[in-house]
């Protein structure tokens, strides 16, 4: 089921998310309703609080063609789509700056500093705890996840002078959020 997805002004953005006790079917169809979601909005992550949602749950969907060869190669044993149930950063390594965007920030983009490597830990749908390794455009997408599982947002990884840039665009985002 494809939802609406919620933009920046909007509560549900700055909440944590709370742990999922246990994976149920209703934690099944949740995350296949945010692939469903995401695929259709065209995107490479969505997490629960973007859609209204407060379960720690985030999907990530790399396409091959979208990471560096060496990154490629790396993350390849990696199943797409990617669903953390839970995820929790166990470490980080290295440093990657490169433009990021979000669904939540229709049109509006920024250079953002990240691990270039980030160790994850997680449930999977069957319930069974993994860890994972990833790199590169990857590890970027899951610490993004993550962030909104925090209540953490892209606008909070800006510089001032990228926060000033958009800040049109964030008046007009959080003024539609209201009304909805």
């Amino acid at each position: 089921m494809i939802h609406p997805i919620v933009t920046f002004g909007h509560a549900s953005l700055r909440c944590e998310s709370r742990v999922v006790p246990t994976v149920t079917d209703e934690i099944r169809r949740l995350a296949a309703d945010l692939i469903d979601t995401m695929h259709e909005a065209s995107g490479v992550g969505l997490a629960a609080p973007q859609i209204g949602r407060e379960a720690a749950v985030c999907v990530i969907d790399i396409p091959p063609d979208a990471e560096k060869p060496v990154c490629r190669a790396f993350n390849a044993a990696v199943p797409m789509p990617l669903v953390l149930i839970n995820p929790e950063i166990l470490a980080t390594e290295g440093s990657q700056r490169n433009n990021e965007g979000c669904l939540s920030f229709p049109e509006i983009y920024a250079v953002i500093s990240r691990p270039n490597q980030v160790t994850v830990a997680f449930h999977a749908l069957d319930a069974s705890r993994q860890t994972l390794t990833v790199q590169g455009l990857l590890a970027r997408a899951v610490m993004h996840e993550i962030d909104h599982l925090n209540g953490v947002l892209l606008v909070d990884r800006m510089s001032q002078v990228q926060k000033l840039a958009v800040a049109g665009k964030l008046r007009r985002l959080k003024k539609e959020a209201k009304q909805a």
